[in-house]
């Protein structure tokens, strides 16, 4: 079958405090803000990929609501991120370790809806040829 066209990811989560996730996703984090449409907000992530955020009642209120999710952001600087958000007095779950399981680099935290955020870097340069 030949591949049809995929021009961009975007990723939505939900959340009950869109206020307070803009300013994470914008301030403490520093994701350019690409659309905002008023109750749903786009973040690019990388190239062309994004993630939304959406303001519903339904959204997580608690990290045991949001359980099951990762958003993983891939970079060759772990530490580095690890050193920014802390600077901005963002708690961490777990501190930047190999895994050798998995091949990786990575931390772990927490956003202010409760989704599990992780920071890694694959330890084979060559992970998109790997996977």
């Amino acid at each position: 079958m030949t591949s049809l066209p995929v021009t961009a990811q975007i990723t939505f989560l939900t959340t009950r405090d869109l206020a307070t996730t803009a300013h994470f996703y914008e301030e403490v984090m520093g994701l350019p803000l690409v659309v905002d449409q008023g109750s749903c907000r786009i973040y690019r992530v990388a190239g062309e990929a994004y993630v939304g955020f959406c303001e519903r009642e339904t959204g997580p209120a608690t990290p045991e609501e949001a359980r099951g999710v990762i958003f993983t952001l891939v970079t060759p600087d772990v530490d580095g991120w690890y050193e920014h958000l802390r600077a901005r007095g963002v708690p961490f779950e777990k501190a930047p370790a190999i895994n050798e399981t998995y091949g990786i680099d990575h931390c772990f935290l927490r956003d202010p809806n409760g989704y599990l955020l992780e920071i890694q870097r694959f330890l084979d340069e060559d992970w998109t040829e790997v996977v």
